[in-house]
């Protein structure tokens, strides 16, 4: 019989392990079947902090299994019931988790960054922010004797000091949905306290009686989704769209909501229509936006065609500009902390010293613009995006393009640049910590 071993918890941050070989796996899921079934020889599967990247476990019984902190990016987990697993800290990034059964599971700090949850059931789960207090089945009281608490709670450790990098995070690690994909999924009595939902799709999910009070909800869309009872308190909800919601029966309390362009006021209105005209005219009607210092802070702004316009020094914090073109704007200390930016075209902008600090910018154009001549035509000539001394602290920089790019003297601590493109990119004396940045 095939022996092998996973990580276990330790003093020191643990390190990734090894992919299992195909034997190994199989043997873990046969034994934990016998397990689930009674019969003898089972054991209750134990991939805590495995690497499981890419493995199919489609429609396999894996209820009450423990996957701390594992490694299943990719994975697909199609129907695969995982009631009451502990999945805390779990990678599932990519992963297809369509119809799978999640109730009760522990899913707090996992990383499911554009994970398929279409018509899977969280009932009950616990999607709150990883940290070392009870969660899932043990917060209910319902959990494992004292002795099988203790060992899941070493896990939980370690997988908490891999997420966190072997720093202390304030406040433990939240939960990541950012794009996921959560249609007619049932959250009912669910707990998204704290999570990051930016940009998820929703439409059509059940979120009877969900806590999302603090939760991030900027960009997502809840379109047709059931709320009955579900808290929104103190949430952001600037730019999530809810048609045909019925919010009689939900708690916003002191929700974060989008201000609509026409509480902007009508200067600033007309300067943005002004500035559209312009664009579309090569400059023949309207105005170009001049709209230095402007407050623009949470309103809703996606699609919004802004190229070359000045915002010198605006407040566009927590302001939704999903798609805005802002091709060669001016956006020199501007603020976009907390921006929802994704897929936004920000191709040669000057973002020089602007505060981006909880930005979201996945997907986003910050290469070299082309340079046109009056009727539209190629130069020939290019200008490279500006972010000298910008403050892109904790921004989500995923899959962006930032080829050219000046970032001298920026700050990226714990900026997330997975898969982020920076060839050719201007980095002296930058403060460059984000992970998986693709440099040539």
């Amino acid at each position: 019989m095939a022996t092998f071993s996973v990580p276990t918890a330790t003093s020191s941050i643990p390190s990734a392990a090894s992919p299992l070989r195909p034997d190994q796996l199989a043997e873990v899921l046969d034994r934990h079947t016998r397990w689930i079934k009674g019969q003898p020889g089972g054991a209750r599967a134990n991939l805590a902090l495995a690497d499981l990247e890419g493995v199919d476990l489609s429609q396999r019984d894996l209820r009450g299994a423990r996957l701390v902190g594992a490694k299943l990016a990719r994975c697909r987990l199609a129907g695969t019931n995982l009631a009451g697993a502990d999945l805390f800290g779990v990678d599932l990034r990519d992963a297809d988790i369509t119809r799978a059964n999640l109730m009760q599971t522990d899913l707090r700090g996992a990383r499911l960054r554009a994970a398929d949850f279409s018509n899977a059931n969280l009932r009950g789960a616990d999607l709150r922010t990883g940290t070392l207090e009870p969660g899932g089945t043990a917060r209910r009281g319902t959990g494992p004797d004292a002795q099988d608490a203790d060992a899941a709670r070493q896990l939980h450790k370690a997988a908490l000091a891999i997420l966190q990098g072997g720093t202390t995070a304030e406040g433990g690690i939240p939960t990541d949905l950012t794009g996921a994909v959560l249609r007619g999924a049932n959250l009912s009595d669910a707990d998204l306290t704290g999570s990051v939902l930016q940009n998820a799709d929703l439409s059509g999910a059940i979120l009877a009686n969900a806590n999302l009070s603090g939760a991030r909800l900027n960009g997502a869309n809840l379109s047709g989704a059931q709320l009955d009872g579900a808290n929104f308190d103190n949430a952001d909800l600037v730019g999530t769209r809810m048609a045909d919601c019925d919010l009689s029966q939900t708690n916003i309390g002191s929700a974060c909501l989008t201000r609509p362009i026409d509480s902007v006021g009508s200067e600033i209105q007309r300067a943005i229509f002004d500035h559209e005209r312009w664009i579309d005219s090569f400059g023949q009607r309207g105005e170009r936006a001049e709209l230095d210092g402007a407050d623009l802070s949470r309103a809703d702004l996606r699609n919004v065609n802004l190229s070359a316009a000045s915002l010198r020094g605006a407040n566009l914090s927590a302001a939704a500009l999903t798609g805005a073109r802002l091709m060669m704007a001016d956006l020199s200390g501007a603020n976009l902390e907390g921006a929802n930016l994704m897929g936004a075209d920000l191709s040669g902008a000057n973002l020089s010293y602007a505060k981006l600090s909880g930005a979201d910018l996945t997907r986003v154009h910050l290469g070299p613009a082309e340079i046109k001549d009056p009727t539209g035509r190629p130069t020939g000539r290019s200008w490279a995006a500006n972010l000298m001394g910008a403050d892109l602290r904790q921004a989500l920089l995923v899959g962006s393009c930032m080829t050219q790019a000046n970032l001298t003297d920026a700050d990226l601590e714990n900026a997330d640049l997975d898969g982020a493109d920076l060839a050719g990119a201007k980095i002296q004396r930058a403060h460059l910590n984000g992970k998986n940045a693709r440099r040539r």
